[in-house]
């Protein structure tokens, strides 16, 4: 018997023992390996901030809040700011200013007036100066704001932050809540165990009490995921899953420290779902339920997050916003009860409203972010499958970002308000993309792919191939223009008279009339008119003038969509090509580029350690020469200025820009691209469906893109299309296209390949 039993007890110990090595195994294994460091992590470009800029005070510390300064009553050390009336004070920690105090103003609210009186108008919100160590500079730069972290084969949304990052408010929170005893048991708390039992015997049993320590819920959700997923699948009792549970625990208390343990926990805990993400750790949480940094939480906030932990649905601020108070007021009673905070602070807070960002998940780009996952194995093969932490820095600009939100959101409005008056047949309801570059280099500035992250997450900026329509006719006028230039033609220039009238093509056994967009017909026009005003008769005839062979071969030479997709009718004229607005807004870096196109990038580098990996540079391949590409630019600024998009101007945007409206067949989709020598932008507007939006380019595309485009050159120095050589400029009567002579009324400044300007001098107005 004594034997017998001694054989139990080593086997016993023998199991227990090999129970131990393989979980420490197993734990040293996920300790070491940083599972949620390893999570690759995608940063925006650096943060620019400049004189003159489009920016209220409240922006500016939403945006330094996206790179993790934290905000303080006084400006101590780098990483700090504060807020002194109308300046907000930073001690910068990179950038071109780093280590150096810097005091970023705005104008000064307006001066009460005396009672009764109109109150005065608000200020302009733009950043008034820059001071950088008592001098004055244009701009300054900080850090690169981290976007999301990534994961692999899941759609989950983290950012690991050391505990000491974690200010001491949010732990206490978490500890009064979920274990307040964390600091003093091994892992499982026997006297949290015996009141559990106590309290569903003999209490409330329709409302459970839980004894899980922290530790265990970490061994839970961190170690023994894969291991809980067969017992699901095996159905074993959720005995045997406890008990694993905590022997798994008082395990992991023997291989990491306390702060160890709650920092993993702390960047681990789920916190519910926004869109299709699910978050995880209270720094992620943070940023989307307050767009704050984890350490500018209020004491009101930390409770809130805490509270969230035990049921993330039914207290989630979001869905619940009363049990999320009645939570969050738990917490705060409980922080007072462990000693961590006195009655009168938990009063005040328990005064604040439960307050969350709407819409916070697309604040991050995440249309964006989902593009980076599927090119970046494209760009550096294998390299998310190599072990250890991943830095992705993109050339995504965040205040760039913003200002396409806001234009989509408040355009998206503009259009659902058109659609709802018209009220026939279902519903439609209408989505956009927009893409914003610079054409110069080919890097992605601002990206998004719908109306709404949280309601769909197909990619419309990359996915969504629709008819490019209008947008196709300047390529039409450059091959025009490089014909003429290639043959020695002379009388092909933005002066050269076309007629507008109806018009029947006939080709492979069929007849073809298009009709212009209004119904109405010019009769003789210069091509500049022509392409300003988008008259489809007239666009035709300069192709078939052209030959429809040569516009497709210099299209092919774009190598942008799918290849031979434009054929040699006279219907490509029009558009009937199809495109993604990524797609498109690489084929126009061709014009403010000078005739080379410039291969899209979304990466700068991604680093793992010491290791940095950049994208291989991929040269631009010429399409047309600078001279013809400057013509049918500067065809274009027409397009603003007087022709289709005019509107834009009647808005307030007065930069230099050059652009084309869009309409496809029925009305179908809206499309504007337009551009300034630095920034491109294309803005698509139409249905999921592929039904007609009945909305013309000018009507919901110029809008999103004329609002964009203000809040974004707002601030920065003016620019001009650079003339190439080669290009004469020649003043003509706008009436007849011929020299202007003193007495002409209309008079235009129009630009012509050098020897291609006409000798005929105006006679209509000749003697007047």
């Amino acid at each position: 018997m004594t034997i017998g039993l001694g054989v139990a007890g080593v086997v016993m110990l023998g199991t227990v023992g090999s129970l131990y090595v393989s979980y420490a195994r197993l734990i040293d294994e996920r300790l070491h390996g940083e599972r949620d460091r390893a999570v690759p992590q995608v940063f925006a470009r650096p943060l620019t901030i400049q004189t003159g800029q489009s920016l209220s005070q409240a922006e500016l510390v939403a945006r330094l809040n996206d790179v993790g300064y934290a905000q303080r009553a006084r400006v101590e050390r780098a990483g700090d700011f504060a807020i002194d009336r109308s300046k907000v004070v930073l001690l910068s920690r990179s950038g071109d200013q780093a280590g150096k105090l810097v005091a970023i103003a705005f104008p000064e609210p307006p001066v009460p007036r005396k009672r009764g009186a109109q109150p005065p108008p608000p200020p302009a919100q733009r950043v008034t100066r820059i001071q950088a160590a008592d001098k004055m500079v244009e701009q300054v730069t900080l850090d690169a704001p981290l976007l999301t972290g990534m994961m692999t084969g899941s759609r989950e949304k983290r950012r690991r932050v050391a505990l000491d990052a974690i200010p001491a408010r949010m732990q206490e929170a978490v500890l009064a809540i979920e274990d307040r005893r964390f600091y003093y048991h091994p892992g499982v708390d026997p006297i949290r165990i015996v009141g559990a039992v106590f309290t569903n015997t003999f209490g409330n049993r329709s409302y459970l009490v839980g004894a899980s320590t922290i530790t265990q819920q970490l061994a839970r959700n961190f170690f023994l995921t894969e291991l809980l997923l067969e017992e699901q699948q095996s159905r074993q009792r959720s005995y045997t899953r406890k008990i694993l549970e905590q022997f798994m625990s008082v395990v992991l208390e023997t291989r990491a420290t306390k702060d160890e343990i709650l920092e993993l926990y702390l960047n681990d805990v789920y916190l519910g779902h926004r869109g299709s993400f699910a978050l995880h750790g209270v720094a992620e949480a943070s940023k989307i339920y307050f767009a704050k940094d984890v350490r500018n939480l209020t004491l009101s906030e930390a409770a809130l997050l805490a509270g969230v932990i035990q049921s993330p649905q039914i207290h989630s601020p979001f869905n619940n916003p009363e049990r999320a108070k009645d939570r969050r007021d738990t917490v705060l009673r409980s922080m007072v009860e462990a000693g961590y905070i006195t009655e009168d602070a938990a009063a005040r807070a328990q005064q604040e409203p439960v307050a969350v960002v709407a819409r916070a998940v697309d604040n991050e780009a995440p249309y964006f972010v989902d593009y980076i996952g599927n090119v970046l194995d494209d760009t550096f093969p294998g390299v998310t499958a190599k072990p250890g932490a991943l830095d992705i820095y993109t050339t995504l600009d965040l205040n760039l970002q913003r200002y396409a939100q806001e234009a989509v959101r408040e355009g998206i409005a503009s259009v659902d308000t058109i659609l709802n008056r018209r009220k026939r047949g279902p519903r439609r309801v209408a989505q956009a993309a927009l893409v914003a570059v610079d054409p110069r280099t080919g890097e992605i500035l601002a990206f998004i792919g719908g109306r709404s992250y949280h309601q769909s997450q197909f990619n419309r900026a990359v996915a969504a191939r629709r008819q490019i329509g209008s947008t196709f006719k300047p390529f039409v006028y450059l091959a025009a223009f490089e014909k003429a230039a290639d043959e020695g033609i002379g009388d092909v220039s933005p002066a050269t008279m076309v007629v507008d009238e109806p018009t029947t093509w006939s080709y492979d056994n069929q007849e073809w009339t298009p009709r212009n967009y209004d119904g109405e017909y010019d009769g003789a026009i210069t091509l500049r008119r022509a392409l300003a005003m988008s008259r489809n008769v007239a666009t035709v005839k300069v192709a078939e003038q052209t030959g429809y062979d040569h516009v497709v071969e210099l299209w092919q030479k774009t190598m942008v969509g799918v290849a031979d997709q434009v054929k040699p009718y006279p219907s490509l004229a029009l558009g009937t090509a199809e495109l993604t607005p990524l797609e498109l807004a690489e084929a126009y870096t061709v014009f403010p580029n000078r005739g080379t196109i410039r291969r899209l990038q979304p990466l700068i580098n991604v680093t793992r350690g010491d290791d940095v990996a950049r994208p291989k540079p991929v040269p631009g391949s010429s399409v047309a020469r600078p001279s013809a590409t400057f013509l049918v630019t500067h065809m274009m600024r027409s397009v603003l200025n007087e022709g289709t998009a005019v509107s834009a101007r009647s808005a307030g945007f007065s930069s230099d820009a050059a652009g084309k409206t869009g309409t496809t067949n029925d009305l179908r989709d809206a499309w504007f691209v337009g551009f300034t020598p630095e920034l491109l932008t294309v803005v698509w507007v139409g249905l999921d469906n592929n039904q007609p939006l009945g909305l013309s380019g000018g009507q919901a595309a110029l809008p999103i893109w004329t609002s964009f485009m203000k809040s974004a050159v707002a601030g920065r120095a003016a620019s001009s299309f650079d003339v190439p050589g080669g290009v004469t400029f020649l003043e003509l009567d706008r009436d007849t296209g011929k020299i202007a002579t003193p007495t002409c009324p209309r008079v235009t400044n129009e630009a012509f390949l050098a020897g291609t300007e006409p000798l005929g001098v105006c006679e209509l107005h000749r003697f007047h």
